[in-house]
């Protein structure tokens, strides 16, 4: 149980800073969608990079190591952009 219970947690904390989200995102269809959800992370200091991938309807954010972007703040900026978030997967 205790060895369980110390993956578990090492999990959770590795999947804490996660250097690549992948979000699905609902309601994107050109490269103006692409484009405009950019702007949006750009403005944060330690996303390193944004990769929009239209025809899967993912966005791929590459942060700095050991930094990290909440879910909230992701669903926050992708709203604020004018589309929904359908998942949200760290690697």
């Amino acid at each position: 149980m205790k060895k369980a219970v110390l993956v578990l947690l090492c999990f959770v904390s590795l999947s804490a800073f996660a250097g690549e989200i992948n979000v699905k995102v609902s309601g994107m269809v050109c490269s103006m969608c692409a484009q405009g959800i950019k702007k949006k992370f750009s403005k944060i200091e330690f996303v390193k990079d944004i990769n929009v991938n239209l025809d899967d309807k993912i966005v791929i954010i590459k942060t700095e190591e050991g930094r990290d972007i909440s879910d909230q703040q992701i669903n926050d900026l992708i709203k604020e952009a004018g589309y929904n978030v359908a998942n949200i997967e760290r690697k």
